[in-house]
């Protein structure tokens, strides 16, 4: 359950117009680090049928925005609130009735975010796409797996909760942080296809720099290189070498026994092939937590690879307390950590519209007024 008032966030309200992927982490992050977050959900049932592990921490209205006097309703939250949260296309929220210029006009000290995937302008904004398709528009799904094969789907953690949702939320605090110091809101574009090319800044810089190959399986970071890499074992399973440094380097090749003087230059890459097939033969030798019980915790900078089950239930996980029993299940721990203002473990998202009657009072809506929005159809839930 969420202890009130605990998280550095605490005293922050947002209102969060309810979606799917990026913008609900977002409002997760904010959740868990202590804001209230008011969740203006669709009346019905959910878009999804997985469950709503993103929406923990959530009270939740349901809100039908295509009646007469639904905006009326939000703009009534937003009045209350430090930030908002929308995710669709460009137009829609204007369309409703709720774009930046009534939004802003309800309340001036509001930060008013905007998630998309392709930007609030350009030729593609109005497009449709996924994490895959603004992944590959930033340029850092091109270097990313096996030089003979394409380039492999990442999960969704680059464009949606990387590039899109942290994204948002760092600009959301930065926004309220200024609109705390000026009395001024402002409007903030996080695109996911802008928010991936950030998180690939470095690779431009080396390609800007010639220190970088553009092409896949080319580079120290990118699977070329032997002593940073993943290797399979011989019970299938996997193990993780960062070998980076000299220092780490020379820890890999003592309690590897590799003494060959070829070997040395760890930036040869002339021998970078050979040494690697020696890696390939070498760890397929053992079982994967024999090696762990070898190597882990050595100057090696070794993991073996956890499937997300054996992640709990790992010695090192255990002792941090990283994932936690929740409403919802085992789940990671909220991150990060903070000294002076601890954050609980979330309680499950509400059920669309069970907060809705007291969202509404809250906003100053007196009980007759509630019941007609009630009886128009503008909210639905659970009714006074």
């Amino acid at each position: 359950m969420v202890v009130k008032g605990r998280g550095p966030l605490a005293g922050v309200r947002v209102v969060e117009l309810a979606g799917l992927g990026p913008a609900p982490f977002c409002g997760m992050m904010l959740a868990d680090m202590g804001a209230e977050i008011i969740r203006v959900d669709r009346t019905g049932p959910p878009a999804w049928g997985i469950g709503d592990i993103l929406g923990r921490g959530r009270r939740s209205i349901a809100v039908d925005l295509k009646k007469p006097g639904a905006s009326d309703i939000v703009l009534r939250l937003v009045a209350g609130a430090d930030a908002l949260i929308e995710g669709y296309r460009p137009g829609v929220m204007e369309r409703l009735g709720l774009g930046p210029e009534q939004c802003l006009a309800a309340n001036s000290r509001l930060v008013y975010g905007r998630m998309t995937g392709w930007g609030q302008e350009g030729p593609l904004a109005s497009a449709p796409g996924h994490d895959l398709n603004y992944l590959a528009l930033s340029g850092m799904l091109w270097p990313i797996g096996s030089a003979d094969r394409p380039p492999p789907p990442p999960l969704n953690l680059i464009g949606d909760f990387g590039g899109g949702g942290m994204m948002l939320a760092l600009g959301l605090l930065a926004g309220i942080i200024h609109a705390r110091a000026t009395g001024k809101g402002q409007v903030v574009d996080a695109a996911m296809v802008d928010g991936a090319a950030v998180l690939g800044t470095m690779v431009f810089g080396l390609l800007a720099a010639g220190s970088w190959n553009i092409q896949r399986e080319a580079n120290w970071l990118d699977g070329a290189a032997p002593f940073y890499g993943v290797y399979e074992c011989s019970d299938g399973k996997y193990v993780s070498i960062g070998s980076m440094e000299p220092q780490f380097y020379a820890a890999l090749l003592a309690n590897l026994d590799l003494t060959e003087e070829r070997f040395r230059d760890q930036w040869d890459q002339s021998m970078w092939p050979d040494l690697k097939a020696i890696l390939v033969n070498r760890f397929r030798s053992k079982p994967r937590d024999e090696w762990a019980a070898l190597l882990e915790g050595s100057d090696v900078c070794f993991a073996p690879v956890l499937d997300p089950l054996e992640a709990m239930q790992h010695r090192h996980n255990l002792a941090r307390g990283a994932f936690v029993r929740s409403d919802d299940g085992h789940l990671p721990r909220p991150a990060p950590r903070f000294s002076e203002t601890p954050t609980a473990i979330p309680r499950r998202a509400s059920a669309i519209g069970d907060d809705t009657v007291a969202i509404l009072q809250q906003a100053g809506l007196s009980g007759e007024a509630i019941r007609a929005a009630f009886d128009a159809g503008i909210v639905g839930g659970r009714a006074p």
